[in-house]
């Protein structure tokens, strides 16, 4: 999940994995597989950087939970 930012400031988080593409024409447009289609303040730079992260993050859960439990935390 990522978190992005409406036109009009409202926060809201978007599952990154039903990002079908963004585009800048000029205001950020990301387009979900659905086919909805959401304006965001972010840049398509930013929306792409945030997406990859969330996606690198996703794949490292597993170890960082094992790495909790041997940790004793």
């Amino acid at each position: 999940m990522i978190q992005l930012t409406r036109l009009n400031g409202d926060r809201f988080v978007l599952n990154a994995e039903i990002i079908r593409y963004v585009e800048r024409c000029p205001d950020t447009l990301v387009t979900l597989i659905s086919g909805e289609s959401i304006m965001v303040a972010e840049s398509m730079n930013e929306v792409v950087k945030r997406a990859i992260m969330y996606q690198q993050e996703k794949q490292m859960l597993p170890q960082l939970r094992a790495a909790r439990v041997e940790c004793g935390t």
